[in-house]
């Protein structure tokens, strides 16, 4: 009940703004301004109880307790490590990240991009902070995580050996922004071996909030040119590199200067007319050094000598240590991948870029309920989230010269890093999309189900499923209403998700799913003459002298009804079931049922029975708690997936199967909640107010 308290909470707080840039949760609820003021009131330095200087924040394993690799450790703080350490010193530079005893070089590539432009840099690294005024041991970094912005205090005790900083650390040995940065991330994730093994784009997409898009150029699609200007005109920042086949190959420089395995920032992408001939070319830097591009194009190449000073002039062509200008078909040949991590406008507030139109959901996958895995899957895959994309305007510069829509869709799941102690891995996720038919066009309070989405074929799908922290990919479409639908490979999966969708133009995005809602009808009166006269006979008999049957008297009856049907699987019903049951029905409030009260009961047995028929597809005698959604409706009642996994946890056996005794159960409480709700909320607005003792008194009931 907790976990659902919280998350609940946390979708209120969501709604006022809270995990956007400007005002990021505090990560394990530490507020840096706070915590701040009370070491220097108290003259003491902070010291992070979330965090400690223990073994559990190096690792688990190669950084475990009993690692040779952790021996001798002591954390140390920078003022023990050095006279006059610095926070930032004359600015934040490529020289500042020195890999240490971690593989994180996946990360390290991603801070040394952050330093090519400030702006980003002081989003992730608060400015403000120094070792000097003010210092109480203290620091804050922000990163993005998995929808929302988090602000992460840290001490700056820091692991050594030998009096040396044992993971990141600055070239001159006295600025420690890095180092207290990586530690930020580090308890983000867990602990520092958590942040072994990754892709400089998953550092992007923390450090920026943007989605990121992964190419391999020799698959590239035609119009990949356009793609990175189009890119570079909405401030997106792009990354490219070279395999490598072996360990050997790393920072192997080639004949013409390009270093193997090594990450390079694009920066530029224009068209020169050379000779008479459009050539299209691209700018890249290399942030670590000043080794450079010696081919065509080339700082000083014979090339330029045929270009306009005009043109020149427009390419700001300039002789700049690290960055050079290649051809687009010499960056194809000599390059293996390119990366593309495209930024919200949260990330950066600028006028000087344009911006994506950006929007995000959270979801979850639970066994049972929305854990239907994909379309391989027929029974259960419907039963996944499903979010409705509804495309109008079309871009401006089609790439491909045909009118479409053009958006990307991202699918992240969460808290891969985190669970790697508890030894477990990613799930293998996808998505399909399908197109919306025009009898559903408009809405967003409905869930397809297979009537409708197993009688088309999906109109885009996921490049692929694979077992990554996102999958990405770009689509054009023409305009329209689409349904995305997400889900990992195989059904019967745990896991939550943040689906994201980045469009050229404004489109119109939100969950596809039903409203709450009961149609509730009330029950005939009739008087005890309308009731048959055999059926009065029957009841006389189980009810004894005082013609009213009580609870417990209830769960015999039912129970020894349902005892005598092969085509029923059942524990029996409860005496929770019984009373929830009398509850219900008790108008008198005798908290027992009389004559006419059970034959109204009798009358909604006899109804749930032919339901939980109808979808008890393989004539177990149970019923598979994916098929609740469809079996409530025909009951009456409208739940959302939310609440269906509610039912599923609360109702369904280890296998996920839901008996006869349960389902009248589920039921029975929905209409008791139902009318509840009703009577309270006496204005029809959809909520109600309760002081604690009404609350208590209703949840106990």
């Amino acid at each position: 009940m907790t976990s659902t308290a919280d998350r609940l909470a946390h979708e209120k707080r969501k709604e006022k703004g809270f995990g956007t840039n400007k005002q990021a949760v505090k990560f394990s609820r530490q507020d840096y301004g706070t915590l701040r003021q009370q070491c220097l009131d108290s003259g003491r330095l902070f010291e992070d109880p979330s965090f400690p200087t223990e073994y559990k924040s190096l690792g688990y394993n190669e950084l475990g307790p009993y690692s040779s690799k952790t021996r001798g450790v002591v954390w140390k703080r920078p003022t023990e490590l050095c006279s006059k350490p610095k926070f930032i010193d004359d600015g934040a530079t490529r020289t500042d990240i020195c890999q240490g005893a971690l593989g994180d070089c996946w990360l390290l590539a991603a801070i040394a991009s952050l330093t090519l432009d400030q702006r980003i840099l002081a989003r992730v690294v608060p400015t403000g902070q120094s070792f000097e005024e003010g210092y109480a041991g203290i620091f804050h970094f922000q990163f993005w995580q998995f929808g929302e912005w988090v602000d992460v205090v840290i001490d700056d005790r820091l692991p050594t050996r030998d009096g040396k900083l044992l993971f990141v650390h600055s070239a001159e040995g006295n600025e420690f922004w890095s180092a207290l940065l990586e530690k930020a991330y580090a308890k983000v994730c867990g602990c520092y071996e958590a942040l072994t093994g990754g892709n400089t784009i998953e550092g992007f997409e923390d450090f920026t909030g943007g989605i990121a898009e992964i190419y391999c150029l020799d698959k590239a699609p035609p119009q990949l040119f356009q793609i990175i200007k189009k890119a570079l005109n909405l401030g997106s920042l792009l990354g490219c590199s070279i395999d490598i086949n072996s360990s050997y190959e790393s920072e192997a420089v080639t004949s013409l200067k390009l270093v193997k395995g090594h990450a390079y920032s694009v920066t530029g992408a224009e068209e020169v007319s050379y000779r008479g001939q459009p050539v299209q070319l691209v700018r890249i830097r290399n942030p670590w050094g000043q080794v450079e591009w010696t081919g065509p194009w080339s700082d000083g190449s014979r090339e330029w000598n045929y270009v306009s000073e005009d043109e020149k002039s427009k390419l700001n062509h300039v002789a700049e240590d690290g960055e050079f200008w290649m051809s687009y078909s010499d960056f194809m040949k000599h390059f293996s991948r390119l990366e593309i991590c495209n930024l919200t406008p949260d990330t950066l507030e600028s006028d000087d870029v344009g911006h994506w139109n950006h929007y995000q959901f959270e979801g979850m996958w639970r066994i049972g309920a929305t854990a239907g895995g994909c379309r391989n899957n027929p029974a259960t895959f419907t039963s996944n989230p499903q979010f409705v994309v509804r495309l109008e305007d079309v871009d401006d510069d089609p790439l491909n010269g045909e009118d479409g829509c053009t958006f990307l869709v991202g699918l992240m799941q969460k808290d891969g890093r985190r669970q790697r102690r508890l030894n477990r891995d990613l799930e293998t996720i996808g998505f399909a999309i399908y197109k919306v038919p025009d009898q559903y066009k408009g809405r967003s309070n409905v869930h397809l189900g297979p009537d409708v989405l197993l009688r088309q074929r999906a109109v885009a799908m996921s490049s692929t499923f694979i077992n990554t922290r996102e999958v990405c990919d770009r689509f054009t479409l023409p305009p329209g209403e689409y349904v995305i639908i997400p889900s990992t490979f195989h059904p019967h999966k745990n896991a939550s998700f943040v689906l994201r969708v980045f469009s050229e133009k404004q489109a119109a995005t939100s969950p596809l799913e039903e409203e709450i809602g009961a149609e509730i009808k009330d029950e005939e009166e009739i008087c005890e003459r309308d009731v048959d006269p055999h059926f009065k006979r029957l009841f006389k008999q189980i009810a004894g002298d005082d013609l009213e049957v009580s609870a417990f008297e209830l769960v015999r009856i039912l129970n020894n009804i349902v005892s005598h049907r092969s085509d029923l699987k059942t524990d029996g019903f409860s005496l929770e079931t019984g009373r929830l049951i009398v509850s219900l029905l008790d108008k008198d409030e005798s908290a027992k049922l009389g004559l006419l009260e059970f034959h109204t009961l009798w009358l909604k047995i006899q109804k749930y029975l032919e339901i939980f028929k109808n979808h008890d597809n393989d004539n177990s005698g149970t019923m598979s708690s994916h098929e609740m959604r469809g079996a409530a409706i025909e009951a009456g009642f409208q739940v959302n997936s939310s609440l269906l996994q509610v039912i599923v946890s609360r109702y369904a056996d280890c296998h996920y199967a839901v008996d006869f005794d349960s389902f009248v159960g589920c039921l029975i409480k929905l209409e008791m909640l139902f009318k509840m709700f009703k009577a309270l909320d006496k204005d029809h607005q959809g909520k109600i107010e309760l002081d604690l003792q009404q609350w208590m008194s209703l949840a106990l009931h």
